[in-house]
């Protein structure tokens, strides 16, 4: 069975053909600046070259009429007609406490869904307005919503609540909900299969260390604690989002800078993290850390913070759990900075856990990172959301 997954954005749409069979990738793309002029869909078919076509993207609706168009094309398509696509999977940011796993999408889960739009109000209604405009495309392909939230559920009340009146999780859901949920799930499963190992009989601490950071403890096949909270602005410093803070900086920051409370926040998500860190350098880790090998010393700080606030976690978790057998690393940071990677493994030895600098070479592949004396195993597993999404949705449907 072809499954459509559909990742959609306030103004862009990504997807991805998946031959749920072979797991092959037979056409992906995306399609940006929907909503506003100068719309287009970049389109890759497995073996072929990237295209990239301006057309008018009024809603996203348009954008999934050209997706399947391009799927479907002479030239650059991979199937013959809309009815080889079985079924669609469709991202979604938030699931809040309704949903623990992926759900088959009807009318009561789209319900359930926009209850959860005040959790993540630039996010999930975008996910809808993907789930309408396919479900108006392609009437009768079963569609499923895999949550980002979801794999985060297992996690006990003393690690998602905060130290706030507790009418306040009652009255309105405030606690830690985490994100990245696809990508933890899929790469503490893989790490256990790297070894050889069922997950349940591990504990696993998943790096996801991209523009977005985030970290889990995985104990025994379920996730116990991660670093996101309510919103993705909690946790490890990121490419642009500050992460932990002392909550009074917001008004003090307020009162400083003539900005109201949503001022503040947007400095935090936007201008903040390693962009703010590195005095403007960039959110991209290669920028930052070449501008810190060539001497800028406010930059070599900024990955400094970056790493030991990820070797803090771990350490946390590591005690959360009374021990970890597996750190793995992942996403865009965590597969292909192996300076980083270093940096965060040289505060490891008390647990036992060792980096080999020859591996630790390696970009973008499964690999064993740790030296054969390791009591860590150390490990670098690609990550890979939207085949985690499609499997779900095979399994669903």
């Amino acid at each position: 069975m072809n499954v459509l997954v559909i990742n959609c954005g306030s103004s862009s749409l990504k997807y991805q053909l998946i031959d749920s069979e072979s797991e092959k990738v037979l056409a992906k793309g995306l399609c940006e600046r929907i909503g506003i002029e100068g719309s287009c869909i970049t389109h890759t078919p497995e073996g072929g070259e990237k295209t990239t076509t301006e057309s008018p993207m009024p809603t996203h609706t348009e954008a999934v009429k050209l997706v399947i168009e391009k799927l479907t094309d002479e030239k650059v398509g991979v199937i013959g007609s809309l009815s080889e696509i079985g079924a669609v999977g469709h991202r979604v940011v938030h699931g809040g406490e309704k949903f623990a796993e992926a759900v088959v999408i009807d009318d009561a889960v789209i319900k359930a869904i926009e209850e959860c739009n005040d959790l993540a109000p630039l996010h999930n209604p975008a996910n809808l307005i993907g789930i309408h405009s396919c479900q108006e495309l392609m009437p009768g392909v079963p569609m499923v919503a895999v949550f980002d939230t979801a794999f985060h559920q297992t996690m006990p009340k003393k690690a998602y609540l905060y130290g706030i009146p507790y009418e306040y999780y009652e009255k309105y859901k405030i606690r830690r909900y985490g994100f990245h949920g696809t990508s933890h799930d899929y790469v503490s499963k893989r790490a256990a299969e790297i070894l050889g190992k069922k997950r349940e009989d591990l504990k696993i601490i998943v790096c996801h260390l991209g523009n977005g950071t985030s970290i889990s403890a995985v104990d025994h096949g379920k996730c116990v604690d991660t670093s996101m909270g309510l919103t993705p602005l909690e946790g490890l410093i990121m490419g642009t989002r500050s992460g932990d803070l002392d909550p009074a900086i917001v008004s003090f920051l307020a009162a400083k800078e003539g900005l109201d409370a949503a001022g503040v926040i947007d400095v935090l998500n936007k201008k903040s993290g390693v962009l703010g860190l590195s005095g403007g350098v960039s959110s991209d880790f290669r920028d930052v850390g070449a501008a810190a090998d060539s001497g800028n010393d406010v930059a070599a700080t900024a990955l400094d913070a970056y790493a030991y606030r990820v070797a803090k976690y771990i350490g946390s978790y590591a005690a959360g759990m009374n021990g970890v057998d597996v750190i793995a690393f992942t996403a865009g940071v965590g597969e292909n900075d192996f300076k980083v990677r270093a940096m965060v493994s040289s505060y490891l030895g008390y647990l036992g856990a060792a980096i080999d600098d020859e591996k630790n070479k390696i970009r973008g592949e499964e690999t064993e990172l740790s030296t054969a004396d390791s009591r860590v195993k150390l490990l670098l597993v690609p990550t890979n959301e939207e085949l985690a999404i499609a499997r779900e949705t095979v399994r669903l449907v």
